[in-house]
């Protein structure tokens, strides 16, 4: 193999133009492909920027072309030579105007055939993919996928610089607190017996930064959660985190407006309208069933259990009657979209979350036809016709159950599975949305208490302080969700400030004294030394990247991503270590039986 010695790179493959014909450069990159034609070779060499050809004809050296006819594909070369005008032009590339006519070619390193083509698009199996992940990462997509989140992560540095604030690491090794998500812990050689726990989030620590008197804080922060993966989730993640002080809700929000304005312009070339639209926590379920709605279309969730309730037909009626509801969306145009055997799939998809079955109407151009219209008046008919808001042509579906959430839930979930089917909602469509007041509780049914819906460290609403400990199912807090077209890309709050209002908190949560003291006395007695009013968010990086993307999943804007079980097929990793190690942290492996 060649060197590299006394040659230097002075051009990236894809940045050639014609603009460039007449000067000498020298490349470096892998062979895309090698085309033997007998009297020409040609070669498209790749880098992170994208490919030029390079030609080799009657004019070039001899060694150089024999050289030239020995590579293969993804073999590694350097190359010198001068920009010429291509004979044959290629439209679909950026470099295709220009080629390179070699005057030096080395042969860096040899390449095996790989396991799969290194190719824009290849259908190759994920397993693959990621057991191969060095040479995945070498397909445009993915390039461009890892390019652009340093993109998104350098305009955040940019803005929030500009903007005042400090970037400001916090450890990654920290104290357990479980209280939300399972946390990884790390076992203590010095101190046996005892733990760390990788951090969940920055929370607690960028709050005493806030103490600390560092005003402004942001981080782009590594975090970790032992929970079961989907889609969207890894067990390691990073955040864009940051945190404000001597603000209230409107001035976090402003700031975060600014910065996501600064990204899709940056990133897209869109100027997104500010201020964005907000919805308190409470419409956004009645509207939409989901506190993260796609709000690109319509399907809107309306309430009908003012009509059901005293009808005669019981799947309806008995309910209402339970204390639940009976709600419905309308599908314009879904009379002819859905035929009998797809809303009855449409019934299967509402069972896997919670519902019994699906009721439906619809209105054809030949006449109404429904699941149910025999068991009801024509009164009662004509008023869910109405309040669904329903044409001729359109298709209405209706979930009842005495669980109300059961209804929202499945209809919202109902409303995002028709929209898809119906190609409703386009990628490139960018909606944006602050979903607000959020309840500061929710009730964890395998736990029989309610829990903070975002944090402990949550404020609540002015008006609703007195219902911390009285009335929590319906305190709300001062939390904040920011929603991409159905994805929630980031979360924050107004935090608590005083070591009282702080203990209010944990009593609410059931925690004792001595519990609250244990898992937080840190915070609760840092709060006894002036505490500023402060407040922050953080977004999820990978999920913000993966929507500017246009990536199907998180999977596909992270160098090295862990799949369903949170391993990762190209180290194998996690795996067994030593007895010694074990020993040495005082650790015993039990084995299953």
């Amino acid at each position: 193999m060649d060197s590299l010695k006394n040659f230097k790179r002075t051009t990236y493959c894809g940045t050639v133009r014609t603009e460039n014909i007449g000067s000498e450069i020298a490349v470096c990159g892998w062979v895309q492909r090698q085309r033997d034609l007998g009297q020409l070779i040609f070669i498209d060499l790749r880098d992170r920027t994208g490919i030029l050809q390079l030609a080799f004809d009657d004019a070039t050296d001899r060694d150089i072309f024999k050289k030239a006819f020995t590579v293969r594909s993804e073999y590694v070369l350097a190359a010198r030579g001068c920009v010429r005008e291509r004979s044959s032009k290629n439209k679909e590339i950026p470099t295709g105007e220009v080629e390179l006519e070699v005057t030096e070619l080395r042969v860096l390193a040899a390449s095996e055939t790989p396991p799969f083509e290194i190719a824009p698009n290849s259908d190759v199996n994920d397993m693959l993919r990621l057991k191969y992940r060095y040479l995945d990462l070498r397909r445009p997509e993915m390039q461009r996928a890892i390019a652009l989140r340093h993109q998104v992560v350098k305009a955040a540095r940019d803005y929030f610089d500009e903007n005042g604030f400090y970037e400001i690491e916090t450890p990654m090794l920290t104290k357990s607190t479980p209280e939300g998500a399972r946390d990884y812990l790390v076992p203590s050689r010095v101190h046996p017996g005892k733990f760390y726990a990788l951090p969940q989030s920055p929370q607690q620590y960028k709050q005493l930064l806030m103490l600390s008197g560092f005003d402004r804080y942001f981080q782009i922060a590594r975090c970790f959660r032992d929970e079961d993966l989907r889609a969207d989730r890894q067990p390691e993640f990073t955040q864009i985190d940051m945190e404000m002080s001597f603000v209230d809700v409107d001035d976090v929000i402003t700031v975060n407006e600014g910065f996501l304005k600064r990204v899709f312009k940056n990133i897209l070339g869109i100027d997104i309208k500010t201020p964005i639209l907000r919805m308190p926590y409470a419409e956004a379920m009645a509207r939409y069933g989901s506190d993260k709605p796609d709000i690109r279309f319509g399907l809107e969730l309306k309430d009908i259990s003012d009509i059901a309730g005293g009808c005669g037909f019981k799947v309806f009626a008995e309910p209402v009657a339970a204390g639940g509801s009976v709600r419905l969306i309308t599908v314009p145009g879904g009379a002819e979209s859905f035929p009998r055997k797809q809303i009855d799939t449409l019934a299967e998809f509402v069972k896997t979350y919670g519902a019994k079955g699906l009721a439906w109407l619809r209105l054809g151009a030949d006449g109404a036809s429904s699941s149910f219209a025999k068991f009801m008046t024509e009164d009662e008919m004509s008023r869910i016709v109405a309040r669904a808001d329903a044409k001729t042509g359109d298709l209405v579906l209706i979930v009842a159950d005495s669980n109300e959430k059961t209804v929202i839930a499945s209809l919202g979930a109902l409303r995002v599975e028709c929209a898809k089917r119906l190609g409703l909602a386009r990628k490139d469509d960018y909606k944006l949305l602050w979903v607000t007041e959020f309840p500061m509780f929710e009730y964890a049914e395998d736990e029989g208490r309610y829990v903070a819906m975002h944090h402990p460290f949550t404020a609540p609403m002015d008006e609703d302080i007195g219902k911390l400990e009285s009335d929590k199912r319906n305190c709300r807090a001062k939390a904040y969700d920011i929603v991409l077209n159905g994805t929630e890309l980031g979360g924050g709050s107004i935090r608590i400030s005083t070591p009282e209002m702080q203990e209010t908190m944990f009593r609410a949560l059931g925690f004792t004294a001595e519990d609250a003291q244990a898992r937080f006395g840190h915070l609760i007695n840092a709060f006894r030394y002036g505490a500023p009013p402060h407040g922050g968010l953080a977004y999820g990086l990978d999920r913000l990247v993966m929507l500017l993307s246009g990536a199907d999943s998180i999977r596909d804007v992270i160098a090295f991503p862990k799949v369903q079980n949170a391993s990762e097929p190209m180290t194998s990793c996690p795996d067994i270590v030593d007895r010694k190690q074990l020993d040495e942290l005082m650790l015993e492996v039990k084995t299953e039986e």
